[in-house]
């Protein structure tokens, strides 16, 4: 696998789980729940998942090559893009009107 694909493969496993919890009513999207989920069970789901494809992005660098260590700054960063990709569910989820 080449950098370039797996860069792509990062942010494509990002945009997907950061609109996961906004678009369905399972636990990750494995475990069905009785009750609807609350905004803060969803943005704790959202803190779960943003680990998983950060365990992803180091397991793929990992394969490249060596890990280059990250301060603090790095997951300030990635965090804020990892919630930016999650406004289009959140936006369905939250503020589109949904008929019917």
């Amino acid at each position: 696998m080449t950098h370039t694909s797996s860069v792509w493969l990062v942010l494509l496993a990002a945009f997907v789980a950061a609109n996961l919890p906004f678009i369905n009513e399972r636990w990750l999207a494995v475990w069905p729940r009785q009750a609807p989920k609350t905004l803060w069970m969803r943005l704790l789901e959202l803190l779960v998942l943003y680990a998983l494809v950060g365990a992803l992005g180091i397991a793929l660098e990992q394969y490249a090559g060596q890990i280059s260590p990250q301060g603090w700054e790095f997951y300030a960063t990635t965090a804020a893009l990892f919630a930016t990709l999650a406004f289009p569910g959140f936006v369905y989820r939250y503020l589109y009107r949904h008929r019917g």
